[in-house]
């Protein structure tokens, strides 16, 4: 018997086979490539813990190129020491705090009963001790984040941003080694005391050869992202300084 194919019916039956073949099919190459994502996730976030440490692939004045990803698991152990989470004052190890989601962390510390759970990178580069903070703030368009690398007083020796959606040219700029480099030697403290840094207008500083004014250059036709980058350090570096006034106590 053949098949009226010119039914309605028969087009709608059609169409939910169809729905649920290709759905079938679609969820189970998500399922298969779950696992290589999320080694994705943590290769990016290792690369950019390392890239804020000085550990990279430059090679000439412009370049932002990440350790491989072949290598990278390899270089975090190496560089890596320790890693900690600071929680409610209490420091403890944890070999996975680079995992931590801290869009989350921030989103789950506004109920007042909880205490943000603080991931905390202690790596070793030249025989110096590097800290590594994680950052995460709000642009012109969507989220801006990064890693901030200090020295013990709280002084940076380099930092990685990143954005998601900000203009390309002028914001989208935070991103590149003329802006990154300019906080290298700037200091989170102001006489003893936490002030963060400021992109600002008018710093007239661009080889920030002035390390004392907690200042960098902002990006021309980008204030807004500047002032996000300014209140992102701010409002999370803030949250380690006691971990810092213990540290040289």
């Amino acid at each position: 018997m053949a098949i009226n194919t010119d039914k309605n019916s028969y087009t709608v039956i059609f169409a939910i086979i169809m729905v649920v073949v290709v759905g079938t099919i679609l969820a189970g190459f998500a399922n298969g490539l779950k696992p290589k994502i999320k080694a994705n996730e943590r290769y990016e976030k290792q690369q950019n813990i390392l890239y804020a440490m000085g550990i990279n692939e430059n090679e000439g004045p412009n370049d932002v190129s990440f350790i491989s990803t072949d290598e990278v698991e390899a270089e975090f152990e190496k560089y890596i020491k320790n890693q900690y989470v600071i929680q409610g004052g209490e420091v403890t190890e944890n070999d996975e705090a680079y995992l931590i989601d801290i869009k989350k962390e921030e989103a789950k510390a506004k109920d007042s009963d909880y205490q943000r759970r603080l991931p905390l990178f202690v790596g070793e580069k030249d025989g110096e001790e590097i800290y590594v903070m994680p950052v995460r703030g709000k642009g012109l368009w969507d989220a801006i984040w990064g890693f901030v690398a200090v020295d013990k007083t709280m002084t940076i020796t380099g930092v990685y941003f990143d954005h998601k959606g900000e203009t390309p040219g002028l914001g989208a700029e935070i991103k590149q080694r003329y802006f990154m480099d300019d906080f290298t030697g700037e200091s989170f403290l102001d006489g003893g005391a936490f002030e963060g840094i400021n992109v600002a207008k008018g710093n007239n500083d661009p080889k920030n050869t002035d390390t004392t004014d907690n200042e960098v250059d902002a990006l021309a036709g980008a204030t807004i992202t500047g002032d996000g980058v300014t209140a992102m350090l701010r409002k999370d570096v803030r949250l380690y300084v006691p971990y810092f006034k213990n540290l040289n106590n």
